[in-house]
């Protein structure tokens, strides 16, 4: 991609949407994931990391990787060999047109770090980050051009799960927004905008919320940890991996759809809202937890558990792609 059509910008947005070089901060389990992803949709990674032996790791984990993008689809051009591992923030992001930072959950090296990209960035490059728990405004306070900062959260691994959290911070341009909803959405991913900073941003929250009741039905001795997986995994999370929650109940309401749904089960919901624990993950609770797990998955090999995820999650995202009716 030549120099004029790198640096082109958004005339609605002001910033670059015409990405071909990607920085990625932090190479870690997400920060791997991302370089995956981004190298196989056909860009120019440069990536960072202080860690030793990072690059090899990086390296490493890309070729585990590749085959599994190979099978989904590689974008033309695409290619292990396009990646380049640099010292530190500064050169990677000199030159990037898109930065995704996944450095730890301190807020003082977010601080250190996004002082050091701002720096080295042009200044119609969106800053991203992968961050969990941090907020966008906390991040920003750090950047003389705070505009431009964004969260851009995934979920693992993120060259094989679509969903990107993105959010502004109080001092984010709507233009970077809407850029890093640009630029996610054509690398294959599904982007959505949240309206307002939360802990744990919107997905986790859900999950947490599962994992609440989850470990306060075990901890109370109504399950076992294996029977709760089960319960999830081959009752309703196989139709929560087609549909969200509003559009299951709006089929299940039949010919009345959501409105039905609500009539007809409110009461039985609320009923149950009421009776929802409310744990403590104590000492005890936490060995109770991890013997069950540790029971349930004696004599099964993880590496081939986690082949086999992997395999029906490329299959499944594959899938879903070819029914344009499920949103």
């Amino acid at each position: 991609m030549d120099d004029a059509s790198e640096r082109a910008r958004d005339p609605d947005s002001g910033y670059r949407t015409a990405i071909g070089r990607v920085a990625v901060i932090g190479t870690g389990v997400i920060g791997a994931s991302w370089v995956s992803q981004f190298l196989g949709s056909g860009l120019d990674i440069v990536a960072t990391d202080p860690a030793p032996g990072a690059e090899d790791r990086l390296r490493e984990t890309v070729a585990r990787h590749w085959p599994v993008l190979e099978s989904i689809g590689l974008a033309p051009g695409a290619s292990p060999e396009r990646l380049t591992f640099v010292a530190g923030p500064e050169e990677a992001a000199e030159g990037a047109d898109f930065v995704q930072e996944n450095g730890p959950e301190r807020l003082e090296i977010k601080h250190e770090t996004y002082r050091r990209l701002d720096a080295a960035a042009a200044p119609d490059v969106v800053l991203a980050t992968s961050s969990s728990g941090l907020t966008p405004s906390a991040v920003q306070t750090a950047c003389r051009h705070p505009g431009r900062v964004v969260l851009g959260h995934p979920f693992n691994p993120p060259h094989l799960v679509p969903l990107v959290e993105v959010l502004g911070g109080e001092r984010t341009d709507e233009g970077a927004i809407a850029a890093a909803m640009t630029f996610y959405a054509r690398i294959g991913k599904r982007p959505i905008r949240l309206r307002r900073e939360l802990v744990g941003h919107v997905a986790n929250r859900l999950q947490a919320a599962l994992w609440r009741e989850a470990f306060h039905l075990v901890g109370s001795g109504a399950a076992t940890v294996a029977d709760i997986d089960a319960a999830i995994a081959h009752g309703p999370g196989l139709r929560w991996a087609l549909m969200g929650p509003c559009l299951l109940n709006h089929l299940s309401g039949g010919p009345g759809g959501l409105a039905h749904t609500l009539d007809h089960l409110g009461p039985l919901m609320e009923a149950m809202w009421a009776d929802l624990g409310d744990p403590r993950l104590t000492p005890e609770l936490k060995q109770t937890l991890v013997h069950g797990l540790e029971q349930a998955l004696e004599g099964r090999d993880r590496d081939a558990m986690v082949a086999q995820r992997d395999r029906l999650l490329v299959d499944l995202v594959r899938q879903k792609r070819e029914a344009p009716d499920l949103p």
